[in-house]
């Protein structure tokens, strides 16, 4: 698999945890924030691949 797919897929996962912290804030405020950290964290990760490579 290419860097650039590996980038792409990290990002898709950050927006699709995004959408879940999202709608998941007015029931289960913990469980949206760990999505939130998650989502940060995979958005971070694709940032130092694409700049990494």
């Amino acid at each position: 698999m290419s860097t650039d797919v590996s980038v792409i897929l990290l990002f898709a996962l950050a927006g699709f945890l995004l959408g879940g912290a999202y709608s998941t804030w007015k029931t289960a405020r913990k469980l949206a924030i760990a999505l939130a950290v998650l989502a940060v964290l995979a958005a971070a990760g694709g940032i130092a691949w694409w700049v990494g490579s």
